[in-house]
């Protein structure tokens, strides 16, 4: 069972405008029982979680957190645009964990992958480059809620006017270096074929093929309007 599972429960029956008691009677549990899975003390059975999915309309693939999408298909960029509407009643709760656990998943995949590779450069170089994306995006975050700078020992406008984006070019430089060496090495690199991937990563593969698949539709996205 997803580790997620039992935060996506609250927040569906939360979108649902129900309370926890009308919930459990629907149900057919306890509202201590109910209590116990919202709040990860217990795992409940596979019985509850198609009640569950049936109950709140998604698939088992979305309230387990292997996909964005409540039919269990992949999504595309726009899909995931569309789950944000200000109009859908706590979407952006619900959004931004399923992206959590669809980056976590996707990160999760990679770094094993790499870990395959038994390279210190490469893993580091990979670590760097996410580390200096999460903290850009948070120095953005801490200045528009007009928190204390001082906190960090970079000004901010020297981070945010290209430093972190040339530090990330630089840790991506660095990975492609490791790798080039381990293939001048003859590395045996693992098998990344779509049936190798799903076999050995059967609950994390789709948020893996997720990610590369919105982003692959973006940048495609781009490099037409840029014709």
């Amino acid at each position: 069972m997803s580790s997620e599972f039992s935060r996506t429960l609250s927040l569906l029956r939360q979108e649902k405008g129900v309370s926890q008691r009308l919930a459990a009677g629907e149900l057919g549990i306890s509202q201590a029982l109910l209590s116990h899975y919202e709040n990860g003390i217990r795992e409940p059975g596979l019985l509850f979680v198609v009640r569950a999915c049936d109950y709140y309309g998604v698939s088992a693939d979305f309230i387990l957190g292997r996909t964005l999408s409540r039919e269990g298909n992949m999504l595309t960029e726009q899909d995931i645009l569309d789950a944000a509407e200000p109009k859908n009643s706590l979407r952006g709760s619900v959004l931004a964990t399923l992206q959590s656990k669809l980056l976590s998943g996707a990160v999760g995949v990679l770094f094993e992958l790499l870990g395959k590779l038994g390279d210190k450069a490469l893993i580091n170089a990979a670590a760097s480059y996410l580390g200096s994306a999460v903290y850009q995006l948070y120095r953005h975050l801490y200045r528009a809620s007009g928190a204390n700078e001082a906190y960090f020992a970079l000004d901010p406008n020297t981070c945010l006017l290209g430093l972190s984006d040339a530090d990330r070019k630089l840790c991506e430089a660095r990975f492609a270096a490791a790798l080039r060496d381990l293939k001048a090495q003859k590395a045996e690199f693992p098998d990344l074929s779509a049936p190798a991937i799903n076999a050995a990563y059967p609950g994390r593969c789709q948020s893996l093929t997720q990610v590369l698949s919105t982003t692959d539709a973006r940048l495609v996205a781009f490099s037409r309007e840029k014709k």
